[in-house]
């Protein structure tokens, strides 16, 4: 049997310490918000519903501020936002922008939206929790000030999507399949049932 081998050309790994750590978090988390920042404008224009739309544009003002807190955390940290992007919320976003090019405006895109957002907060959510609690470890008061910010009205973003899809968005949804399926069942010829038989 051949004794494995190590390749010599593999680089070792590394052991990131917990300031290492809280600043590709905080990278990530910069890119992610910056990414949204540029998407979340389309789709405002997109949806229909007019709360829908208020709320899109009130998570965009809540990701500008968080960016400029992340930013001026790193200023204090001596590092910079980096240029690596955010690959899983990039996926999350592509995912929101292909529902607008393949999905009619009306309420099946404004359902379909509230589930990308909220796939796209829960995500946010978590990077943020462990940020936070990277934050904390390392006594980076200001970090912490700022994911606290963030978790505290990203909950509150989730919980009023989730209020919005109940009670305006699936029901005028639901409504307007009754709708088609009404149309669909009348009769097409200007006849009665009875007037077909009689001429039959």
């Amino acid at each position: 049997m051949a004794a494995k081998r190590k390749s010599s050309g593999r680089s070792r790994k590394e052991s990131p310490d917990a300031n290492d750590l809280l600043t590709l978090e905080l990278q990530e988390i910069h890119s992610a918000e910056s990414q949204l920042s540029r998407v979340l404008p389309r789709l405002s224009k997109s949806v229909e519903s007019e709360q829908l739309r208020q709320m899109l544009d009130s998570r965009l003002t809540e990701g500008e501020r968080l960016i400029e807190e992340i930013e001026a955390a790193f200023e204090e940290m001596e590092e910079s936002p980096g240029r690596k992007k955010n690959v899983a919320a990039e996926g999350l976003l592509n995912d929101a922008r292909e529902h607008v090019q393949e999905i009619a405006p009306g309420a099946a895109l404004d359902t379909v939206l509230i589930g990308a957002m909220q796939k796209t907060e829960h995500y946010c959510i978590a990077a943020w929790g462990t940020a936070r609690a990277l934050a904390q470890a390392v006594g980076h008061k200001s970090a912490v000030r700022a994911m606290d910010r963030a978790l505290k009205e990203g909950g509150a973003f989730d919980e009023r999507l989730t209020k919005l899809a109940e009670k305006e968005v699936t029901p005028a949804l639901l409504a307007m399949g009754e709708e088609e399926e009404e149309s669909e069942a009348s009769p097409r010829s200007g006849k009665s049932g009875l007037q077909n038989r009689a001429s039959a």
